[in-house]
C-alpha cells in the first residue's frame, strides 16, 4: 500500500511541476548551462584543433623547407666535392707542368752550359793562350800548342823516330815560340833514342845557346855527356861533366855528373916525346 501511494505522490508532483512555468524553468535551466558549456567546450576544441592544424601545417612547411634546404645543401656539397676533385686534378696537372718546366729549364741550362763550353773551346782554337811550360809562362797560338803536345805525346809513347820528325818540324815552323828551347831538348832526346848522338849533341848545344838559364839546361848538358860516352869520347864527356858541375852546381844533373865522374876511368897522363931532337924537328 505504501508503494502505490508513493507512486501517486510522484505523479502528482510531476504534474504540478509541468503545470507551473516556474517549475518548468527550474527544471530545464540546467540544460541551457550544459548546452553552453558544451558549446564553449566545442569552441575550445575547435580552436585547439584549428591551432593544432595550423601548427601542423607550419611544422610541415618547416619540414618541407628543411628538406629543400637539406637537398640544396647536399647538392651544394656534391658540387663542392666535384669542384675539389677538379681542383685536385688541375693541381696535379700543374705540379706535372711545374716538374716538366723544371726539367725543361734544367735541360736549357745544361744546353746553355754545353754551348758556352763549345764556344770557349772554339775560341781557344783561334786565340792565343797563356801557357806554362817547365816553370816558364808565355803566350802560344792554339795550333802551336797542339803541335808541341802531339810531338811530346809521341815521344812519351816511345816512338822516337816519329817524335824526332815532329819536333824537327816544330823548331823549323816556330823558331820564335816559347816552346822552342823545350822542343830542342826533346828533339835531342828523340835523336838520342835513335842513336843519332851527333845530331842530339848539336840540338842540345843549340838549346843551351838560346836558353842557358832554362830549367832543363843542366839535363841538356848531362845528355851531351851521355852522347859523348856513347861515342866513346871519354875525355870530351869528362870535360862536359866537369863543366856541368861548375855551371849548375846545385842541380840534380850536377849530382849525377859527380857520380859519373867518380866512375870514369882516370885520365891517361900525356906521354913525353923521347925521340932525338933531330927526329922531332923532322
Amino acid at each position: 500500500m505504501n508503494a502505490p501511494r508513493a507512486l501517486l505522490s510522484a505523479v502528482a508532483l510531476g504534474a504540478a511541476m509541468l503545470a507551473s512555468p516556474v517549475a518548468q524553468a527550474q527544471l530545464f535551466g540546467g540544460d541551457d548551462e550544459a548546452r553552453r558549456a558544451i558549446l564553449e567546450l566545442r569552441q575550445r576544441v575547435d580552436a585547439q584543433r584549428v591551432q593544432i592544424e595550423q601548427q601542423a601545417a607550419q611544422q610541415a612547411e618547416l619540414m618541407r623547407r628543411a628538406n629543400e634546404e637539406t637537398s640544396q645543401l647536399r647538392r651544394s656539397l656534391l658540387d663542392l666535392q666535384a669542384q675539389i676533385e677538379t681542383l685536385r686534378g688541375e693541381l696535379a696537372g700543374l705540379r706535372g707542368n711545374d716538374e716538366q718546366l723544371a726539367r725543361s729549364v734544367s735541360d736549357l741550362q745544361r744546353l746553355q752550359k754545353d754551348l758556352a763550353v763549345a764556344i770557349e773551346e772554339r775560341l781557344r782554337r783561334f786565340e792565343p793562350a797563356q801557357v806554362s811550360m817547365d816553370g816558364r809562362q808565355f803566350t802560344a797560338q792554339p795550333q802551336e800548342q797542339q803541335a808541341f803536345d802531339a810531338a811530346l805525346a809521341t815521344f812519351r809513347r816511345g816512338e822516337f823516330p816519329q817524335a824526332q820528325a815532329a819536333f824537327s818540324s816544330f823548331v823549323q815552323r816556330y823558331p820564335q815560340s816559347g816552346y822552342y828551347p823545350a822542343a830542342l831538348f826533346w828533339l835531342g832526346n828523340a835523336q838520342y833514342g835513335t842513336r843519332d848522338c851527333q845530331g842530339a849533341i848539336g840540338n842540345f848545344r843549340t838549346m843551351l845557346q838560346n836558353a842557358p838559364d832554362h830549367p832543363r839546361a843542366p839535363e841538356a848538358v848531362l845528355s851531351i855527356a851521355n852522347c859523348q860516352l856513347e861515342l866513346k869520347d871519354v875525355p870530351a864527356a869528362r870535360r862536359t861533366l866537369e863543366d856541368l858541375v861548375t855551371a849548375y852546381p846545385g842541380s840534380e844533373a850536377a849530382n849525377a855528373a859527380r857520380d859519373r865522374l867518380a866512375r870514369l876511368p882516370a885520365a891517361e897522363p900525356a906521354r913525353a916525346d923521347t925521340r932525338p931532337t933531330e927526329q922531332r924537328r923532322r
